[in-house]
């Protein structure tokens, strides 16, 4: 097989899947049922505009989006640092940056965000910018952030929540089988909530297909579900190999009771992703 080192930096590189999802799927519940006092909205700041945005990189990554920060003033000013303010997910330290800005000038800076916060709102969000002035002023800003992507993300993010919070989703025995790598689903009822839990379909990437015999159901009373898996080489051609971006992304469809079905990752750990990574030297040689 033709291996290159775009691929192997691409399986040492791209983040690892986690039970939290990517799709958009439709929340069926809250993991509170408070209602929290309302956010007041961000004020303007003059002559600067920030926009969530969200790259097919920043989806290959996991866990950033891009802060799109624009000159709408006539004053040129430096951005040295960038940070998430969104009442609907935990903060993290504001990232150290260099971007030079003049008059009309976009420019898009990747910024991680916190874990989610299901008890509120993504929004009103910010981007808290540290910004130098043309005379050497240093000022700390907190910028009104147009964040639609965050609260998709959000919502993603707390759909599968709730869902785990009545079943935990775990991959067990992944190991080599010829040209496969083959394992168990397993789901084990994570609290006193008792409704049925179905899984509804496991889909396959660019260059795996991920079989199981779905849908299956983890029954009111039960308090655990396995299903066998199956991985096998969709793709072997280099070019597939080289551009994949997300190898070990997997959706899970989740459903609880009649609820709307949430789209989940399926969970893969290091050592399972090297198995994975295995299968392509024994099925592509």
């Amino acid at each position: 097989m033709r291996r290159t080192a775009t691929w192997l930096a691409v399986l040492l590189c791209t983040a690892c899947g986690s039970a939290e999802s990517s799709a958009s799927p439709a929340p069926s519940s809250s993991l509170s049922s408070s209602t929290p006092a309302p956010v007041p909205a961000v004020p303007a700041v003059p002559g600067i505009e920030a926009e969530a945005v969200e790259l097919r990189t920043d989806e290959a990554i996991g866990g950033q989006v891009q802060v799109r920060i624009t000159d709408t003033g006539t004053e040129a000013f430096t951005v040295t640092s960038v940070a998430i303010d969104s009442p609907g997910f935990a903060p993290l330290p504001d990232r150290a940056v260099t971007a030079a800005f003049a008059p009309g000038r976009t420019i898009d800076l990747p910024t991680p965000y916190g874990d989610a916060l299901c008890d509120r709102a993504a929004e009103p969000a910010a981007a808290r910018l540290t910004v130098v002035r043309p005379d050497g002023r240093t000022e700390a800003l907190r910028v009104p952030l147009a964040a639609e992507v965050l609260g998709r993300i959000h919502e993603e993010r707390c759909a599968v929540r709730a869902v785990l919070a009545v079943a935990d989703v775990t991959v067990d025995g992944l190991s080599p089988d010829g040209d496969a790598v083959t394992g168990t689903l397993t789901l084990a009822r994570a609290g006193d909530d008792d409704r049925p839990v179905t899984v509804t379909r496991l889909e396959g990437n660019v260059i795996y297909d991920a079989t199981a015999d779905l849908p299956r159901t983890l029954g009111a009373g039960e308090s655990t579900l396995e299903v066998g898996l199956e991985f096998t080489m969709a793709r072997c051609d280099a070019h597939a190999l080289a551009e994949v971006k997300q190898p070990h992304l997997f959706l899970l469809g989740l459903q609880v009771a009649d609820d709307h079905e949430v789209a989940a990752d399926l969970p893969l750990d290091e050592a399972q992703r090297d198995e994975l990574a295995a299968l392509i030297d024994r099925a592509c040689r």
